[in-house]
């Protein structure tokens, strides 16, 4: 009897230390899971500081490349306004002024610039685009007048250079020289029939009444049914009155 008390007293006491071993290794790990925890919290607020360090970072690059593209920008026109100078120097010194063309208003300055072809042809047709009608018709003459052969040349070219220096209303001369040449030219043109109207409008303008007629007396007689005759159908019969013999 006395034997098993003790027997059961060191199962108590070994039950005891086993329970305290439990608790106490829980709680290690316990502490060791919250500090892995904390660790990795630490590294995550890390890389988000980082995170957003990198992206004010990348503003500021953006804001000093767009700083650095203005200061090109400016220094390139610059350096172009200064050549223009000296062009306009040497050209004065050492070149002769008289324009390709007789304008009072001279907006080409070939002399100054000295455009090539392609340049001309450019500014010609883009002018044309945007209705300034009359930069437009002294960039195609000039260009007509200085570059005669050039590839550039050809039926639309010459009816735009046309059509430009009539819509300008201070180029009729100018148009019915273009549009002639481009009737004369190139029969088969599909502008050929809105070369001759714009010639015939461009001939009324300067008072030119038989060629006028004439050109609406063909109308009348071989287009009857294209959009052109249709323009001048509406005016014919006073046109007849006014102007036939």
């Amino acid at each position: 009897m006395t034997g098993s008390i003790i027997m059961l007293k060191r199962l108590l006491h070994l039950s005891s230390i086993l329970v305290l071993a439990v608790a106490t290794t829980s709680c290690d790990l316990l502490r060791q899971v919250e500090n892995k925890a904390r660790t990795v919290n630490n590294y995550e607020r890390t890389a988000l500081n980082l995170a957003k360090e990198n992206r004010l970072l990348k503003v500021k690059v953006s804001e000093l490349e767009f700083r650095l593209k203005e200061i090109e920008s400016k220094r390139n026109y610059l350096k172009l306004k200064l050549e223009q100078k000296k062009n306009v120097k040497r050209t004065l010194a050492s070149v002769s002024t008289s324009p390709i063309i007789n304008v009072k208003n001279d907006l080409v300055r070939d002399h100054i610039y000295k455009w090539n072809p392609a340049q001309m042809l450019a500014i010609s047709e883009t002018e044309f685009s945007k209705k300034n009608f009359e930069k437009s018709a002294q960039f195609y003459t000039a260009f007509l007048k200085k570059y005669p052969k050039s590839k550039g040349v050809n039926d639309q070219v010459l009816l735009q250079a046309g059509i430009a220096a009539f819509e300008s209303g201070n180029h009729y001369d100018w148009s019915i020289y273009h549009l002639s040449k481009l009737i004369g030219s190139n029969p088969t043109s599909p502008y050929f029939r809105g070369a001759k109207l714009y010639r015939a409008l461009a001939h009324l303008k300067l008072n030119h009444r038989d060629e006028f007629f004439k050109t609406v007396e063909e109308f009348r007689l071989k287009y009857r049914n294209t959009p052109e005759w249709r323009i001048l159908s509406g005016h014919y019969e006073e046109f007849a009155k006014r102007y036939k013999k």
